[in-house]
């Protein structure tokens, strides 16, 4: 009994339904699958023409999964990793930053609870939030808020 392997829009669609992916992932995912040159483009067409593959959904999908714990910096890394348009990538940068401060002030508030009392505690605070891609200028702030909430 021979077996047929998954044809490349099975393959892709295999793949989207776990999550969603960019054009750009499935063309790397799915390449060394290619039998003959341009059949992967074409059954990608084919799927992005019936709405199966969009770039929206993966930056919205990116954006919520990821935007709670990370700081817009990691969350344009990852994006653009993804393959994802530059200007899909501002759009989505626009509204992460407004509230910045506040996901920042929220990851401080889960990972340590109380104000640095220490130089090397308060480095310490600062490296992980800025790991997790928080702009200095809002960690700092949450730093210093946590200062100013132990003054009170």
């Amino acid at each position: 009994m021979a077996f047929d392997a998954p044809s490349l829009k099975g393959r892709a669609l295999r793949l989207l339904a776990q999550r969603e992916h960019s054009r750009a992932e499935l063309e790397r995912k799915l390449a060394k699958y290619e039998e003959e040159p341009g059949t992967l483009a074409q059954a990608l067409d084919e799927l992005a023409a019936r709405d199966f593959i969009s770039e929206a959904r993966v930056v919205q999908s990116v954006l919520h999964q990821r935007a709670k714990r990370l700081g817009t910096l990691r969350v344009r890394q990852e994006l653009q990793q993804k393959g994802v348009a530059p200007e899909a990538i501002a759009g989505a940068l626009e509204q992460l930053q407004a509230t910045e401060v506040e996901r920042a002030r929220e990851v401080w508030r889960r990972r340590f609870g109380t104000p640095p009392e220490s130089p090397a505690e308060r480095a310490r605070q600062t490296r992980f939030l800025l790991a997790r891609g928080f702009a200095a200028a809002a960690v700092s702030r949450v730093i210093r808020g946590a200062f100013d909430a132990e003054d009170d």
